[in-house]
């Protein structure tokens, strides 16, 4: 059998090449090559391991006639098209622990420099001079740090902080209370409350659609008169005007920067200003790193290529075929009930409990515990997909529990999930009739049956007289025609839960008369894929 071909197209550690071939993998070490060499020899192989500076779109992809895996040694995959790489059914993988440490430890450094303006009085004391005076620095111990996103890179952060003896708070929705406080830091409610206590303020959150531009004008306005704001997550997160503004004013002490809007960043007026320390996006720039990754993604598609292992895939699940087709309809009732509890409780997730009876049991039931967890997750997080659910969550600190028997006392096949966290805790169990036909069976602890698709109104109510008439009184009256109207009672009465079927999506406004009426305890707006059945 021919061995797999993979060609090295970035300059990566030799490690790379050593790991390939001893597990025999035949690989061409070709880096910098020109855009026309890349496209006439693209059709040789089978994989293609890269950094960032090859482009893998269009015409060079195209070309690629043969690619089966796509390697990233790095995180992000910008420069890979991997809708199109799905389409044709190549994996795209990356590595995304191999430069954490490296990137944390950056970010502390310039927390560090920045506080005593190491970078000026260096260039100083080297041009002749001696400026005691000019360079008044400010001490960490006892200061309050302030990080926004406490995930892989952003947990290393806090770590490193409270080493320095700061107080360290994090705004961050996906981390409860519970991770927090087993963090050693205090969690805050909003990026505004966060800017207004921090003494330095520093960003771990990738670029998503919602962060742009989170720390804008308004937000650095709150930020405390001398205080310090580090960026060395994504350009496009800080307002770079409204930065430089507060810098040059001197309403923030300094600023440091390792990512711009635009890159290569060769000109930025931040550039101008002394208390501006800039570096040239180098959070992954340490040997040590640069060999992980290149080690990671080695190891990874070699997994690949010889027996069909996926791991870290950004674009494919870990699935055979065979399994695919057997999995797909409790995948997507997996699916559906994680997306029901991320909209019924707020983030905040600290345990989540899924359990299976009845023959699903016996199934593999990792694609499905991926498929809870990124319902859950979507519903407040982009980029969340089957392969890196487990690991948001893991990062975040849910503890997840999987409970499974082979038996069921009146379904044959039933997934229970239970989510607890600061919203408090919920439970829906869900079956499939007939074998792909999936329902809710159960909320809390009421006997429910209702479709999970299209726009539903979940409401929970003391059970008392006259509640659906109000109900039905207050949706008439704002021209939302109901379609189905589930209801269920606990056991002992106490209180009534109702899945209310409806052809338009309620407003905020409804939602608020709704939860405005007498004995209503809880409600929520819910929004599910429709289906057929």
């Amino acid at each position: 059998m021919t061995a797999p071909r993979v060609w090295i197209a970035d300059k990566m550690s030799p490690r790379a090449v050593d790991v390939f071939r001893t597990r025999g993998i035949d690989v061409d070490n070709r880096p910098h090559l020109s855009d026309d060499e890349k496209l006439a020899i693209a059709s040789k192989y089978d994989g293609i391991a890269v950094r960032s500076s090859t482009t893998l779109k269009g015409a060079l992809l195209a070309a690629a006639t043969k690619v089966r895996v796509i390697g990233r040694a790095g995180i992000g995959v910008d420069n890979i098209d991997t809708q199109a790489c799905s389409r044709r059914g190549v994996v795209v993988m990356n590595t995304p622990f191999g430069n954490t440490i490296t990137t944390a430890e950056l970010a502390v450094a310039h927390i560090v420099a920045a506080a005593r303006m190491i970078p000026l009085a260096n260039a100083s004391t080297k041009a002749g001079k001696w400026e005691k005076a000019r360079f008044m620095g400010m001490e960490l111990t006892g200061k309050n740090a302030g990080v926004i996103g406490a995930g892989n890179i952003g947990a290393i952060v806090c770590n490193r902080l409270k080493g320095l003896h700061m107080s360290v708070y994090i705004y961050d929705p996906f981390i409860s209370d519970e991770r927090a406080t087993d963090m050693g830091v205090h969690k805050v409610a909003s990026v505004a409350e966060l800017a207004s206590i921090a003494d330095v303020l520093t960003i771990h959150v990738p670029l998503l659609d919602a962060t742009r531009n989170l720390i804008d004008a308004e937000i650095i306005a709150m930020m405390k008169k001398g205080s310090i704001l580090i960026n060395c997550a994504r350009g496009g997160i800080v307002d770079e005007l409204a930065l430089y503004e507060a810098c040059k004013s001197g309403h923030l002490r300094a600023a440091a920067l390792d990512v711009y809007a635009n890159e290569p960043a060769r000109k930025n007026p931040l550039f101008e200003l002394d208390n501006v320390y800039c570096t040239p996006h180098i959070g992954a720039s340490t040997d040590e790193a640069q060999e992980n990754v290149a080690v990671q993604i080695a190891e990874q598609m070699s997994d690949y290529l010889l027996d069909g292992s996926i791991n870290n895939a950004v674009n494919v699940p870990s699935l055979s075929g065979s399994e695919a087709a057997k999995l797909a309809p409790y995948v997507d009732l997996s699916l559906r009930l994680g997306q029901f509890m991320g909209q019924l409780l707020a983030p905040g997730y600290a345990h989540v409990n899924i359990h299976f009876e009845g023959h699903v049991a016996t199934l593999n039931r990792k694609p499905l515990i991926n498929a809870v967890l990124q319902g859950l997750l979507s519903q407040s997080m982009d980029e969340v997909n089957a392969v890196n659910a487990g690991v948001l969550a893991r990062e975040r600190g849910i503890e997840l529990v999987e409970q499974a028997r082979d038996n069921s006392d009146h379904f044959n096949n039933l997934i229970r999930v239970t989510v607890r966290g600061d919203g408090g805790e919920r439970c829906v169990s869900g079956t499939l009739f007939d074998g792909h036909r999936p329902r809710l069976v159960s909320l809390d602890q009421c006997d429910i049956e209702q479709t999970p698709a299209g726009d539903m109104i979940f409401l929970q109510n003391l059970d008392k007289p006259g509640v659906i008439a109000s109900v039905g009184a207050i949706l008439a009256h704002h021209g939302i025609n109901i379609g189905d109207f589930r209801l269920g009672r606990s056991k002992n009465r106490e209180y009534a839960v109702s899945l209310v079927s409806v052809d338009s999506s309620p407003s905020d406004e409804v939602c608020a008369r709704l939860a405005e009426l007498k004995n209503m305890m809880c409600v929520r707006r819910i929004a599910l894929d429709t289906l057929c059945v």
